[in-house]
């Protein structure tokens, strides 16, 4: 079993910035890529930014610029610096992570919890 943790969600003020961090633990042979989702209320869940085990990255066109996306591979950590936050970025953010399952020695996807972020003045 693969456990994902996520944290650093909370509120911010517009043009603020926060922080989300997620790590991954147990059985676990190898990470291929973790990414950041979000879901607002009455809208679908979208893709938000991506990273592979080689460090390249994929943003959505909504957040280019404003956030980054960073891991640290030693503690299975992926990482999201939002800054110049927006009301609209407010949403529950949730974090997934693409293993090689130790037990298993398959691929397989583990989401966190999620984590709120509200962006209000």
């Amino acid at each position: 079993q693969v456990q994902v943790v996520e944290s650093g969600g909370g509120l911010a003020q517009p043009g603020g910035s926060l922080r989300l961090s997620c790590a991954a633990s147990g059985s676990i042979f190898s990470i291929y890529g973790m990414a950041w989702y979000r879901q607002a209320p009455g809208k679908q869940r979208e893709l938000v930014a991506e990273i592979d085990s080689g460090g390249s990255t994929h943003y959505a066109d909504s957040v280019k610029g404003r956030f980054t996306i960073s891991n640290d591979n030693s503690k299975n950590t992926v990482y999201l610096q939002m800054n110049s936050l927006k009301p609209e970025d407010t949403a529950i953010y949730d974090c997934d992570v693409l293993v090689l399952d130790s037990t298993t020695m398959t691929p397989y996807n583990y989401w966190g919890q999620g984590t709120q972020v509200t962006v209000s003045s």
